[in-house]
């Protein structure tokens, strides 16, 4: 099913220089149609839109896909703070720029999501909408931590280590990178063997493992390492009082099957957004758009029109 996905549709390739950054960047759709840029998460590359990239593109929209900075084909810069919220934020301004739409829809899964969640705080003017599949916001998932998320989230501690992230995520060829995608809880036919070939080829590239992991060193020296402390109930709620709500029309797409998110990032989550609609597939994993292509797709054209 995966190998045939893209063949109803024409993609565009493309360079494109934003934020002083080079991304690789796939298009496809009318090119007057209203935009829609969809980013990626971790640990994949622009191909993880497949099954939504053809049914966008069949709406009428013009479907932006990049491959996110340090990702497969893109510019991969030095240094940890070349990888922060900010800097992602930028380059996803810098493609809404490019499209010469006077706003986009924004998509975006897993980190993907969390530099969209960014992008609708510090820039809604620039934004249609807003969809995130399986993607905690960001301050409240700093604000409101549990220890049942901390413990899910033992692998971004990890990451904090020197070089040993990479070895060992690159160890036996990228095993530990096929088994996120071949999980008990992931469809079976969601991800083909030639998939995860493609995946392994984007992070054999060189300098692209140590920039993928590079986000999660820049978001936790950069942010959480100081908001995680506001998070500790005894000290209360009333941090989050200062944080706007997000405006924007938002939808959020969950797969409760997630490994690494609890659906406790669900809770609450009104606070942090005023016009919001979240759909739950309770048998999707943590990547809902390729476990439930069909429903997602039908999902995301519905509130995109509604838009």
């Amino acid at each position: 099913m995966s190998a045939n996905a893209l063949e109803s549709v024409d993609l565009r390739y493309d360079q494109r220089i934003v934020n002083d950054v080079r991304l690789h960047v796939v298009e496809a759709g009318p090119v007057d149609g209203q935009p829609v840029i969809c980013l990626h998460g971790f640990p994949e590359f622009w191909y993880s839109w497949r099954y939504q990239i053809p049914s966008l593109a069949d709406a009428g929209y013009r479907v932006v896909a990049p491959d996110m900075r340090g990702y497969n084909r893109s510019e991969k810069p030095h240094g940890i703070d070349a990888y922060r919220l900010e800097e992602l934020v930028g380059d996803v301004v810098g493609l809404a720029d490019g499209t010469d739409a006077a706003r986009v829809h924004l998509v975006g899964h897993d980190w993907g999501g969390v530099v969209a969640w960014a992008t609708a705080l510090e820039r809604p003017e620039i934004l249609e909408s807003l969809t995130v599949m399986n993607a905690p916001h960001p301050v409240k998932y700093a604000r409101e931590l549990t220890l049942e998320q901390l413990a899910r989230s033992w692998y971004a501690l990890a990451f904090q280590l020197p070089w040993v992230p990479e070895a060992a995520f690159a160890a036996r060829d990228y095993a530990a990178l096929e088994a996120m995608f071949t999980d008990e809880r992931v469809d079976a036919d969601a991800f083909s063997e030639a998939d995860i070939e493609r995946y392994k080829a984007a992070f054999r590239r060189p300098g692209a493992m140590r920039s993928a992991i590079s986000y999660y060193r820049a978001l936790f020296r950069h942010h959480t390492v100081e908001e995680i402390p506001a998070a500790i109930p005894v000290i209360g709620d009333w941090l989050a009082d200062d944080v706007d709500p997000i405006a924007v029309p938002t939808l959020v797409i969950w797969g409760e099957r997630d490994v690494a998110l609890s659906t406790s990032q669900l809770e609450g989550l009104d606070r942090y957004v005023r016009e919001l609609a979240i759909e739950r597939y309770s048998d999707a994993s943590h990547w809902v758009n390729v476990d439930r292509p069909a429903a997602v797709n039908d999902q995301l054209c519905t509130f995109l029109d509604a838009v």
